[in-house]
């Protein structure tokens, strides 16, 4: 998304200098685009999201980390296909290695831990005091060199604990310990 992003403003072809993405999109696309000049919006997770938002307000490309990709000028859906060729068409007109294209952003590790909590209980990382005085703390801890996302399942009895910052082993503890007040307050 970023290299095309980059290709696309470079052309004058990226309407409103922005791209969308999904929150559980990496904070890496973020500092990159932030660099080039890009705006980013996030959506919620899903290409349904990404697509409103995109028709909602005119933006051209949007998608997800999993790699679904929507161009708008030529489909509402991800499409391998017509990415794969807007990517060779980016890497010929820049004249340069894929490798350079790529290095436009520096992907931050990630902690994903999934608490099976009971439905009724999905909501209540948002108002426990315990769990909101933890989220402040580690998001202070992290400064602007990573983040805590909680994301509640909407399909499965679970809350995503999602940290990312420069420091797998930190980020990783972290995840690990708020996922634990979260199941102990959760699942009761």
């Amino acid at each position: 998304m970023a290299i095309l992003a980059k290709s696309m403003k470079e052309q004058g072809k990226l309407d409103n200098n922005t791209l969308v993405v999904t929150v559980m999109s990496n904070m890496g696309l973020e500092i990159a685009m932030k660099r080039e000049g890009i705006n980013v919006v996030k959506t919620k997770v899903g290409d349904r999201y990404v697509l409103e938002k995109m028709l909602q307000e005119g933006h051209k490309i949007g998608g997800e980390q999993s790699g679904h990709i929507i161009l708008l000028d030529y489909n509402t859906t991800g499409d391998g296909l017509i990415t794969a060729i807007k990517m060779t068409g980016a890497y010929k007109k820049s004249g340069k290695k894929m490798s350079e294209l790529a290095s436009i952003m520096k992907e931050l590790p990630q902690v994903l831990v999934n608490v099976k909590v009971d439905n009724k209980y999905k909501e209540l990382y948002k108002t426990d005091k315990e769990i909101t005085a933890k989220i402040e703390d580690m998001e202070k801890a992290l400064e602007g060199r990573g983040r805590v996302l909680i994301r509640p399942s909407g399909t499965e009895p679970l809350i995503r604990v999602m940290l990312e910052g420069e420091d797998q082993k930190e980020i990783d503890k972290m995840a690990h310990e708020l996922a634990d007040i979260i199941k102990k307050k959760c699942s009761k």
